[in-house]
């Protein structure tokens, strides 16, 4: 058998035996919360609260929208010829890593802890004592696996964010493995030592309310890793333009993130208490001013106000709020999304102005550095009075979780990509990206009639017929 065939039926044979493997696996009975007593009041120590439960079934919706409105955001700003790929680049991790997560990313993140950095991934291997389990010792008003599946959504999202930063260049395979090698070994350690009671972050003291860390700075480390190593696009190196596929699409992606941020945000409180009601607030309060100052500011420079700009801005708000929404008061969170998207914008401008980094859609300016942003102004404007887990000197402390949680992700993340490229070619060949990555990749065209022309440059779209 050929490498080529190998490779192709490697994936599909892994599949194979993780389903087969899943039919040995017994299934657990629901957990009965009044099965466990307490010894001291002779009550039973658990009790569900239908509110809760509701609302956290229709939060693990909100955030599974996310998803694809991540794949519309993305695909509307790269070029025509890989908006499909791009799409089904985010998409496709909510395949990858649901499956990952039942078989052992689970107990990786919230499993018994191992030294605070990983858990056991014995734990809930296959998802055993998940359903059957006790509640997760912080959301102890709904059950476990309901806990499990909104943290799956987090997972999910989160390697999907990396491919703007690596779009219309990297292999659809070696992204693939990409989201496996990150989900395990850079998403998992994070979310464990943040969120786990265990977890070396969360005993520091970080505060990371629903994934400053876990997603946004992982995210936008890994996509700058991933730029680096990658290198410039064919496009970028001859300096021909690449307008935007479809800024519609960008427009709608926006409006079905800012919608499923409400679960992001108010669902990580993980109940339908007041807390939930703050960081409902601080999220549409920081999208709304970060949308507006990126806009303005591009105004104050000379440009037009522009569809794209309100777009990003917002989401770089939302982001920036994500660590702080139930922290920090409601005024508070228009400075957040106001400075950062401040920041975001002009480190995007410089980034493509002043070096080689090719980053297409900003991953690391937006996510990275607003996620790094809004860890440090939790610090600054955390306040007892909304949340009693702030405490004195709490900004030190949100850089050092900022700094532990950069430097890992760059680093792991650096290491997969070169890893993977020893283990598949990473990049599509020339002929390839000149043709695109719908029709390379995938067989397919996002828009049908295209007229592909040969150039010096390459294949060039021209026209549509």
């Amino acid at each position: 058998m050929s490498k080529q065939s190998i490779k192709n039926v490697t994936p599909f044979l892994v599949l194979l035996a993780v389903v087969i493997g899943a039919l040995f696996v017994a299934p657990g009975a629901s957990f009965d919360p009044n099965s466990v007593i307490d010894e001291a009041t002779k009550a039973p120590k658990y009790t569900y609260n239908s509110g809760d439960i509701a609302w956290m079934l229709v939060s693990c919706a909100f955030v599974f929208l996310m998803t694809p409105a991540l794949a519309f955001f993305y695909g509307g700003m790269v070029a025509r010829k890989n908006v499909l790929s791009t799409m089904i680049k985010s998409t496709v991790a909510a395949g990858i890593v649901s499956v990952l997560w039942v078989v052992v990313q689970f107990s990786l993140c919230f499993g018994k802890s191992i030294g605070g950095f990983i858990g056991d991934p014995r734990t809930f291997f296959m998802f055993k004592n998940v359903m059957n389990g006790e509640p997760w010792s912080l959301a102890t008003t709904i059950p476990l696996p309901l806990f499990s599946f909104f943290q799956l959504m987090f997972a999910i999202i989160t390697p999907g964010l990396v491919v703007g930063a690596v779009a219309e260049r990297i292999r659809f395979s070696s992204y693939s493995l990409f989201i496996v090698l990150f989900a395990v070994l850079v998403y998992s350690p994070l979310a464990h030592m943040a969120w786990h009671p265990d977890g070396y972050m969360f005993k520091m003291g970080v505060l990371d309310f629903a994934g400053g860390t876990v997603v946004h700075i992982s995210a936008g480390m890994a996509a700058l890793a991933g730029a680096i190593v990658l290198k410039r696009r064919r496009n970028v190196i001859a300096g021909g333009p690449i307008p935007p596929a479809n800024i519609p699409y960008v427009l709608i992606g926006t409006g079905l993130l800012w919608f499923g941020w409400f679960g992001f945000n108010a669902g990580s409180a993980v109940g339908s208490g007041s807390l939930a009601v703050y960081a409902f607030a601080t999220t549409n309060t920081a999208a709304a001013a970060a949308g507006l100052s990126w806009m303005f500011l591009d105004v104050f420079r000379g440009k037009k106000p522009s569809v794209l700009g309100f777009c990003i801005g917002a989401v770089v708000g939302l982001v920036a709020i994500t660590p702080a929404a139930g922290f920090v008061g409601v005024p508070q969170a228009l400075f957040i999304g106001f400075i950062a998207a401040i920041v975001s914008n002009v480190v995007a401008e410089f980034l493509k102005s002043h070096t080689k980094l090719d980053d297409p859609l900003d991953v690391f300016a937006c996510h990275g550095l607003g996620g790094m942003t809004g860890m440090l102004l939790t610090g600054v404007f955390g306040d007892k009075n909304v949340n009693s887990l702030v405490v004195e000197g709490q900004f030190l402390i949100q850089l050092k979780g900022m700094l532990i949680s950069a430097t890992y992700s760059f680093v792991v993340a650096f290491i997969i990509f070169k890893l993977i490229n020893l283990i598949l070619p990473l990049r599509v060949t020339s002929e390839e990206e000149d043709e695109g990555l719908d029709a390379s990749q995938h067989d397919e065209n996002y828009v049908q009639g295209t007229l592909l022309v040969k150039t010096e440059s390459g294949l060039q779209e021209k026209a549509n017929y």
